[in-house]
């Protein structure tokens, strides 16, 4: 005993013996033995961590968390890779949702087979109102021009036929839609094109023409939207989404979503953009943003072109398969500019879609002219498929956030080239290219556009290939992400496009504890091997929303 201080020594001796003998901290969860993907500021990878009242309490190796925290659940995932959990950064949950209810149309090889799933479902369903399908794609079929809806005319000439293209920007109805919402030769409409050959209507409708006939669509009531809603989050937590951006919502749909959030039913976060509608303007203007832990809403959500797909999106020069073409704005140059001064000025988020080169350019000038500099905005350009070579920096100078969607690329491959021509083709779907001009990408599948599961477009990040592995070597691979890059795009960098960095996209203590546990680690499996991978369980708030403890 230290002789000149023994008050001291035996201060020492009886902390030792409180330390050693303290009881562990409760915790309501424990996982242990696993690979931990934190996808914190510096990339750390853990064995474990504890989580108490739906948030992460720490992280770190196995045997300091076990002896620290005591779980009423303690799981040893036996080296078994955990991850964030997944944050879609631009999708359409209600979109989604609804398309359950629908004919299912992805995947047709020709116009013939559009048909062959119409009748069926019609035989099934042969009360309903309308007939309504999505997902057709004249770029898969022999023909692929768009069709005509002369057969659709024959075989369903009483009920009245919607069927919305892949990419939600053009549709094919009958003649009794048509007829129904008094659509004429004559009729004409903004930002949009209505099909016409040798003076008869095809039954084609691009973008803002679609809304002449949509408009006439009944919803859904509301105990069938809660069972689709509910539906859809099952399916989304089984591919490992915790979280998804919805874009392009209105007030109704919102405060459905959070009445049956609050009620504990519906588990799934959701981070709404708001369609800037009169309504959603004039409510929103006055009450501002709104955030729960499980729905956040703070932007608008606008439209600057259409698709490439349906050669609606906005080019600087002529379509290299189409050289009478190059696609349109949505609305007049004015209506983006006033619009962009209201938000700013009000603090709102604004997210614009633009694929064509031309829409990308005109809102990065406008989104420049009003943020001015370096900035905390987060505004944000959807999708940015087609930017000029000179437009990139903007990105940069005026902190404006790219958020793309990988699978787009590896969808788009197969014509895009056809669309653009060589020269454009090159500087598309620059992903690499993006994410230097921030320092960050969020990452997203625009689903149900493409499929739900992030994996598919994690493996499209990071190889450029689609579903069969082709092309080999990659779709310009040299723009192709790194693993770690595609992972935090799907987890932190979506979070903070999000403003939600502090809350999510990441395992650390005090955040929301969302993980998910997959079969094999994305960060390390074969390229080919990636959209094989399984989810085996997913967790929301620390609690089991999809698969087993074990």
């Amino acid at each position: 005993m230290n002789k000149k201080y023994p008050f001291l020594a035996f201060f020492i001796l009886s902390f030792g013996w409180f330390t050693g003998c303290r009881q562990p901290e409760p915790a309501d969860l424990i996982i242990y033995n696993a690979r931990v993907y934190t996808a914190d500021n510096d990339s750390t990878v853990a064995e474990a961590f504890a989580v108490k009242d739906g948030k992460f309490l720490e992280v770190g190796g196995s045997s300091f968390i076990r002896t620290k925290y005591k779980g009423q659940q303690e799981l040893d995932l036996k080296g078994k890779p955990v991850y964030p959990g997944f944050i879609d950064a631009h999708a359409h949950f209600y979109g989604y949702a609804q398309n359950l209810r629908q004919v299912d149309l992805v995947g047709t090889k020709s116009f013939r087979e559009v048909i062959q799933r119409l009748e069926t479902h019609r035989k099934k369903h042969p009360d309903t109102p309308w007939l309504l399908g999505r997902g057709w794609d004249q770029n898969d079929w022999p023909e692929k021009e768009f069709p005509t809806n002369d057969t659709l005319n024959k075989l369903f000439p009483d009920v009245p036929v919607f069927i919305t293209r892949i990419d939600g920007h053009a549709a094919l109805v009958n003649a009794k839609a048509l007829a129904m919402a008094q659509v004429t030769p004559a009729t004409s409409v903004s930002g949009g094109l209505i099909g016409i050959e040798n003076g008869r209507l095809t039954g084609l409708l691009v973008d803002n023409a679609q809304g002449l006939v949509s408009r006439k669509i009944p919803p859904l009531q509301t105990a069938d939207l809660v069972k689709v809603f509910l539906a859809a989050q099952e399916n989304l937590f089984a591919v490992g989404l915790t979280s998804v951006v919805d874009a392009g919502l209105e007030k109704p749909v919102i405060q459905l979503i959070d009445s049956l959030q609050k009620a504990k039913a519906l588990k799934m976060r959701i981070y709404a953009m708001l369609n800037p509608s009169e309504e959603n303007k004039s409510y929103y203007f006055k009450n501002g943003p709104y955030h729960t832990p499980y729905l956040h809403v703070r932007s608008f959500k606008v439209y600057a072109d259409g698709a490439l797909g349906s050669r609606g999106a906005c080019l600087l020069h002529p379509y290299h398969d189409k050289p009478g073409q190059t696609g349109f704005l949505l609305q007049n140059q004015t209506y983006y500019r006033q619009l962009a001064k209201q938000l700013n000025q009000l603090g709102f988020q604004m997210n614009t879609h633009a694929i064509g080169d031309s829409a990308n350019r005109l809102m990065l000038n406008i989104y420049g002219e009003v943020l001015k500099g370096k900035n905390n905005k987060r505004w944000r350009i959807e999708h940015a498929q087609v930017v000029h070579p000179a437009d990139v920096p903007k990105f940069g100078r005026f902190n404006i956030i790219p958020s793309v969607q990988p699978t787009h690329a590896t969808s788009d491959m197969y014509w895009a080239a056809d669309r653009l021509g060589p020269e454009r083709i090159a500087h598309a779907y620059a992903y690499k290219t993006l994410l230097k001009q921030n320092g960050f990408i969020p990452l997203g599948s625009d689903f149900p556009v493409e499929d739900i599961n992030p994996l598919y477009g994690f493996h499209a990040a990071v190889a450029r290939q689609d579903a069969k592995n082709y092309p080999n070597g990659g779709f310009a691979k040299n723009n192709a992400l790194t693993r770690m890059q595609a992972l935090y795009g799907m987890t932190r960098w979506a979070a903070y496009a999000n403003f939600e960095e502090n809350e999510k996209g990441s395992i650390e203590r005090n955040k929301l504890a969302d993980f998910v546990i997959l079969d094999q680690d994305i960060i390390t499996t074969a390229l080919p091997n990636l959209r094989a991978t399984k989810v085996l369980a997913t967790y929301s708030n620390g609690e089991l929303v999809y698969g087993r403890n074990k």
